[in-house]
């Protein structure tokens, strides 16, 4: 008899994964194995690049010979998990590549589950991950029941493969050895056959075919997300409206403040606070920010806790939070009005286009909340969060972050001949067309160290801007000083 496993993140959610009473069938086995071998044959040794993004198209095609029959939805999130890893193949940022990398594998477990809820999306983010460990034993009896079955010719084509592969690692070599020119051609895509990549051949063979063993779990014996009956109490309409009806008065006025700084402007802002233009947005992100998260949880709870029932109930509902999240579209645009103009002033970074982008998808998010609350329904609500952070990074990759930053730091050094050349050191090879800009000293001391990143020649880490900037990469290190700043 099996007993489902049961993961329990919040006492009114909950996800139940029963173990499927079948071994693995051999077209399962099969996938699992393609995906594994594509992670041992194309995953870049060194930098991201196209290796990743084939890796990916082959686990996508693995999980279609698991699934069979595709459905609307899960294309979509496939679809979406598939380009943040071909974001690897255009950009060079390692910090950029790590996020697309997790939001596709966020997006792939959002394709294979139903969670709906907040926590019910959290676990389906991560429930690849958890299939894994449960697959192992699965696919151990999908191997043993396989072996159990071979018959004498399927053991013939076994040892036929494993013949023509001895013969290929046996005459490659004693032919590039024996012609240069196919040597030369050789050297990109043939890898060197030592020790060492042996043992890295077999490691990413085994992680990826472990990923590619949660994901054909997840579709063979999918999860099971439900919220439990216990009761929710309700507040009176006064116990949430009272103090609801005061935050949107405080904002209100807020707001009134904002749009006099937006109009008075610089000179406003002196007189009234005594500070510079800069100093005074640098001084009001963060406390914004914070703001608006502390918010959106008490929209939630209100949302939740909230009396329903009468026709009154729901226009206080959707009057008080519906102005509290119209409200909050104001505060966002601030913080993001005072971030931009503390980069401009300051200079911009990794960091603060960051921090401006969660800002940005905060109002996306609060945007959505509304559109629930014109029927009070939001079921849809967690997953159309989650779906607009991975779009999101996916439009902001595509923007390509560090060549804005790069662009901006140097329309600002053409304008007040300030730049930091050691912080421009630390961007990728997806600055270099801005970058060449610069001054010839200012120039060869920003793309420093570029030269290592440029360097790799495998077939596995090409990536269109490393490839683009080669060309553009020209120094002399004895004349630079990064820790320098101009």
């Amino acid at each position: 008899m099996n007993v489902p496993v049961v993961v329990t993140p919040a006492r009114d959610s909950m996800m139940t994964w029963s173990k499927p009473t079948e071994p693995a069938t051999p077209k399962t086995l099969l996938a699992i194995g393609i995906a594994g071998l594509a992670g041992a044959i194309a995953l870049p040794e060194t930098y991201s690049g196209i290796g990743y993004f084939i890796v990916a198209v082959v686990c996508a095609g693995s999980a279609w010979m698991v699934m069979g029959r595709l459905k609307p939805l899960p294309v979509m999130w496939g679809v979406l998990s598939l380009s943040l890893v071909g974001v690897t193949v255009l950009r060079d940022a390692d910090w950029l590549f790590m996020l697309c990398i997790m939001g596709a594998c966020v997006a792939a477990s959002l394709a294979l589950t139903d969670g709906r809820s907040i926590a019910g999306v959290l676990l389906s983010s991560i429930s690849v991950g958890i299939a894994s460990l449960m697959a192992i034993p699965w696919v151990y009896r999908g191997l043993g029941a396989l072996r159990r079955r071979a018959t004498r010719q399927s053991m013939r084509v076994v040892q036929s493969v494993l013949v023509s592969v001895i013969l290929l690692l046996v005459f490659v070599p004693l032919l590039a050895s024996a012609d240069a020119a196919f040597a030369a051609i050789l050297d990109d895509f043939w890898p060197t056959v030592d020790a060492d990549a042996v043992a890295r051949w077999f490691l990413l063979f085994g992680l990826v075919a472990f990923g590619a063993a949660g994901a054909s779990l997840a579709i063979s014996a999918p999860p099971h997300f439900a919220e439990s009956d216990r009761d929710r109490s309700r507040l009176s309409r006064v116990e949430w409206a009272l103090p609801v009806g005061i935050l949107v008065a405080l904002f209100t006025g807020f707001a009134v403040i904002q749009f006099a700084v937006l109009f008075g402007g610089a000179d406003y802002v002196q007189r009234t606070s005594g500070t510079t233009f800069a100093e005074y947005a640098r001084s009001g992100f963060w406390q914004l920010l914070a703001v608006t998260l502390l918010t959106l949880g008490v929209v939630g709870a209100a949302a939740r806790y909230a009396p329903r029932e009468t026709a009154r109930d729901r226009a206080w509902l959707r009057g008080l939070l519906g102005a509290l999240c119209v409200l909050m579209l104001v505060v966002v645009a601030s913080a993001l009005s005072r971030m931009w103009t503390y980069q401009q002033a300051y200079g911009f970074t990794v960091q603060r286009l960051l921090v401006e982008a969660i800002e940005l998808w905060l109002g996306v998010v609060y945007l959505l909340v509304i559109a629930a609350g014109v029927r009070l329904e939001a079921k849809w609500l967690p997953r159309a969060m989650a779906g607009a952070a991975l779009g999101g990074l996916l439009l902001f990759a595509w923007l390509n972050p560090e060549r804005l930053i790069a662009q901006h730091n140097v329309a600002r050094y053409q304008e007040t001949g300030k730049i930091d050349t050691m912080y421009l050191t630390t961007l990728s090879a997806d600055a270099a067309p801005e970058l060449i800009k610069l001054p010839p000293d200012l120039r060869e001391c920003a793309m420093l160290d570029l030269g290592d990143r440029l360097g790799d020649k495998s077939w596995q880490s090409w990536n269109l801007s490393r490839a683009n900037a080669k060309s553009l990469v020209q120094y002399t290190p004895d004349r630079c000083r990064p820790g320098d700043r101009y």
